[in-house]
């Protein structure tokens, strides 16, 4: 494929305004690069998350291995597009760089991707089978990951490959942290101020649980040697409704990056415990629950395909190292290592550290050479 058609295939998939949501135009698009090629034994499965919210798997080639490739369709907010210098959602070349919203994280991951397997289909090079798991929803909850691995697409890899930013193309993720979002909400009772004790005051009952749950995470002090300890932030906190009112009504949101070596399980019976605890007062009324949890995912760094993946990087990017690493954020990874089978999964993409920043880019020249990576790696994994 010419470099010009790859770069108008990113660029048109940085077009699709899928913020958080519209990802079965992107599911369409790329379904039309395939089509074209189910005679050649090409399967495409659309699975629907939501009205306009298509998951896509394709799966090419033969085999009874199967390399599994992911990527997201949706992306972040543009903000205010005021503060770009171009168009977020129209790519832009600048000083052997592409421009626009998506173009790290990670829809030039995802491009590269698509544009290897084509380009295996267009001159019959498929070494296996390979199958290209498309999500939606992965900024806001990985729920279309867990979806298709509910489904079973990702039962029977033997091994995935994730193209979320890996810093230029340096870094392999091998490992990351898991997610906890808690939002434990306080019931009282409204009355006028100048008579509090004719209510119950929702706020000072949620500062009860804000402040005991600090040293109850704090005792999850187990320090993982890649990733580090678990960490517990109080991001919002929010009630009553007028200042002369008792407030009836108060939230606190709660944000836990976890690590496996306290499954997020363990987490959730220590926080429960406190809510029983604290309604055990009289006339305290809290809950919680939980939004899209993630566990922490585990990971080798000797792994096969991460040694071949180290192996491929120094043969295609000759004079620039790459390193295994582990990430403090969690990706699609953490749905689909709960698949049946046991698969190595490693993130490495073309994307890097400007991702859902203002003026996000990729390097172009390490974008065509993640299309090379990523073909060489699918060859020499069916050929071990």
């Amino acid at each position: 494929m010419e470099k010009q058609k790859q770069i108008d295939i990113l660029a048109k998939l940085i077009s699709i305004k899928s913020v958080n949501d519209n990802e079965g135009e992107v599911a369409d698009y790329i379904e039309s690069l395939f089509a074209p090629y189910q005679d050649q034994g090409v399967q495409i499965d659309r699975i629907q998350y939501a009205p306009g919210r298509d998951n896509l798997v394709v799966t090419i080639g033969s085999g009874d291995r199967i390399l599994g490739f992911s990527g997201h369709e949706d992306v972040v907010s543009a903000g205010d597009e005021a503060d770009w210098q171009t168009d977020p959602f129209q790519a832009t070349i600048k000083d052997g760089n592409l421009y626009g919203r998506g173009a790290s994280d990670m829809k030039s991951g995802l491009a590269a991707l698509i544009i290897s397997m084509l380009e295996m289909l267009e001159d019959n090079s498929v070494p296996g089978k390979i199958r290209l798991l498309c999500t939606v929803g992965e900024e806001t909850g990985e729920y279309g990951a867990a979806q298709l691995t509910k489904e079973g697409y990702a039962d029977g890899l033997a091994g995935l490959i994730i193209a979320e930013p890996g810093n230029d193309m340096t870094e392999i993720g091998y490992t990351s942290k898991g997610v906890i979002d808690y939002i434990v909400t306080s019931v009282g009772k409204q009355a006028h101020s100048s008579q509090p004790e004719k209510g119950i005051n929702a706020i000072d009952h949620l500062i009860d649980f804000a402040t005991q749950v600090k040293p109850l995470m704090a005792q999850f002090d187990q320090v993982n040697p890649i990733l580090g300890k678990l960490t517990h932030v109080q991001s919002v906190f929010q009630g009553g409704s007028q200042i002369n009112s008792v407030p009836d009504k108060a939230i606190i949101k709660g944000n836990i990056r976890t690590i496996p070596e306290y499954p997020n399980k363990v987490v959730f019976a220590a926080l429960n415990d406190l809510v029983e605890k604290l309604n055990q007062k009289d006339g305290y009324d809290l809950s919680i629950r939980y939004s899209f949890p993630e566990e922490a995912m585990p990971g080798d760094k000797n792994a096969p395909l991460i040694k071949l993946m180290e192996k491929v990087h120094g043969e295609i990017f000759k004079d620039r190292p790459v390193k295994a690493i582990g990430q403090s954020g969690a990706s699609d990874g953490s749905e689909f290592l709960h698949g049946k089978g046991d698969f190595a999964i490693a993130e490495i993409g073309p994307g890097n550290n400007t991702q859902h920043q203002t003026d996000e880019f990729v390097n172009i020249e390490t974008f065509y050479k993640s299309v090379e990576f990523y073909k060489q790696v699918a060859k020499e994994f069916f050929t071990k």
